[in-house]
């Protein structure tokens, strides 16, 4: 059943990047299973997958415990990280993608640790989104670029819930244009239900769970 809903993620993926004269290898997919036990990760990485996004620091300290070493698996953070979480964090992923202050780049860089990372931006005016405001980017990329131990690779976002993938489009073009402003090279964009807007708006990564795996289950 995976190998056929990622067979399925895989196609979308070509489709979209073809409609927009792209080439599918520039894009990642990667595959978040948060709520889901360490097995089905070890499912996924047996069938191909080796990139990983989780959302909760504290869940998956115990799930890495149990994968053991899967040779080429990067797990990547893409939820909201306190500072005081900065250590554990550094030590279980190998990509921190929601990095939106220079104290909590400063807080990773202590940990002597080579990260990548990403800006997570705020382009909506949600209140549960969080995010560096898109004023705050370049300073917050001239503190991290003078971090020795963290590369950056670009920025991140999350827009509105919608069940309609077209809403997104504006905060992905959005991105995009911040992006090419700072010389910034990766986008993480995109999810299940609007993967094929994110990546006609330039997306690099699509993180995407419920088209891999299912709902996910209720806690």
């Amino acid at each position: 059943m995976l190998k056929e809903k990622l067979e399925q993620v895989e196609t979308r993926i070509a489709n979209a990047a073809a409609r927009v004269g792209r080439k599918r290898e520039d894009i990642t997919l990667l595959a978040v299973t948060k709520k889901f036990p360490a097995s089905l990760i070890q499912e996924a990485y047996d069938i191909g997958l080796r990139e990983f996004g989780e959302n909760y620091v504290q869940e998956f300290e115990t799930k890495r415990v149990e994968l053991g070493n899967l040779t080429g698996a990067r797990f990547h953070l893409i939820g909201h990280l306190q500072s005081n979480k900065s250590k554990i964090s550094a030590a279980i992923f190998d990509v921190i993608q929601t990095v939106d202050s220079q104290k909590l780049a400063r807080r990773l860089d202590t940990e002597q640790k080579q990260l990548d990372v990403m800006i997570e931006v705020k382009l909506s005016e949600e209140d549960a989104k969080a995010g560096a405001e898109p004023e705050e980017v370049p300073d917050l990329i001239e503190a991290i670029r003078s971090c020795a131990h963290l590369r950056l690779l670009g920025l991140m976002t999350m827009p509105p819930w919608s069940d309609d993938a077209e809403p997104s489009r504006p905060y992905f073009a959005k991105l995009r244009a911040l992006a090419e402003a700072n010389g910034l090279k990766h986008l993480s964009m995109g999810m299940s239900h609007d993967l094929e807007v994110a990546i006609e708006e330039g997306a690099t990564m699509v993180r995407i769970g419920t088209a891999l795996f299912g709902p996910r289950r209720k806690v």
